[in-house]
């Protein structure tokens, strides 16, 4: 199979069972899932997506909104959906993966068997913080705050030119976002809760069950937004619980 600029296979595994997408937060990359390539079991393949700004996409169109970057990302899968998938998205990512999956299913193509929505409330549960007209320092201050990068990186001139750009363009990509009512996912939602997030309350992430005609279930995590990076052997555990797959192993992986 072609490799993709769009999606990326960090350690490819033809003989995987399962394929599991995942897709960064905004700003980010495949840097967040890079460690993942090599803890995941031999039965699964990481694939991460890589989204405009980003990389060898730094010049490719800015998409026109979340179910937009959602829609140029399914083009990208189709060749990839010739086995069981999952989708993982962390705070921005779960919303393009609710927006992917309902596209998949409009389209008549395999569904994935679960969608693990990280860090992020249900559609419609977000408040719009007005990041993406903040100030430079302003928009470091918050990017700090909630971690997931070097606050010294982000005092350098030269990074703030390289990074400021796309994370702006995410988060008003986020403040135009409005998900259309009705429209349901039919796989499981599996919520990854960091318990000291100040971005996630207890509402939006028990909200995601009215987003599924499937079951959704809530995992807390120690933590805050970017819990994940603290316990990489922890996340994957419990979500390799949610592949139900023979040769998968869950929670005895922790």
């Amino acid at each position: 199979m072609a490799e993709s600029r769009v999606l990326r296979r960090p350690n490819p595994r033809p003989g995987a069972a399962v394929r599991l997408l995942c897709l960064p937060h905004a700003g980010g990359s495949q840097s967040l899932y890079q460690e993942w390539a090599q803890l995941l079991p031999p039965e699964v393949e990481l694939v991460v997506a890589c989204p405009p700004g980003r990389l060898d996409r730094i010049d490719d169109p800015w998409p026109a909104s979340i179910a937009d970057m959602a829609a140029g990302f399914v083009t990208e899968l189709v060749p990839w959906l010739d086995r069981p998938w999952a989708v993982f998205g962390h705070s921005m990512g779960a919303l393009v993966g609710y927006e992917l999956v309902l596209r998949v299913q409009q389209m008549g193509l395999p569904a994935p068997v679960g969608l693990f929505a990280s860090a992020c409330g249900a559609p419609g549960h977000r408040s719009d913080g007005g990041q993406h007209v903040m100030t430079d320092d302003e928009l470091c201050a918050e990017l700090a705050g909630l971690g997931g990068i070097d606050p010294e990186l982000l005092a350098l001139p030269e990074m703030r030119e390289m990074v400021l750009p796309v994370i702006r363009g995410d988060y008003e990509l986020l403040s135009r976002y409005r998900p259309r009512p009705g429209e349901l996912l039919s796989c499981p939602v599996s919520v990854f809760v960091g318990l000291e997030d100040v971005e996630l309350s207890p509402e939006g992430a028990a909200a995601w069950g009215g987003r599924t005609s499937g079951p959704c279930e809530v995992v807390e995590f120690t933590g805050g937004h970017f819990y994940l990076s603290e316990q990489p052997e922890r996340v994957i555990g419990e979500l390799l619980a949610g592949l139900p797959f023979a040769g998968v192993s869950g929670r005895a992986f922790e």
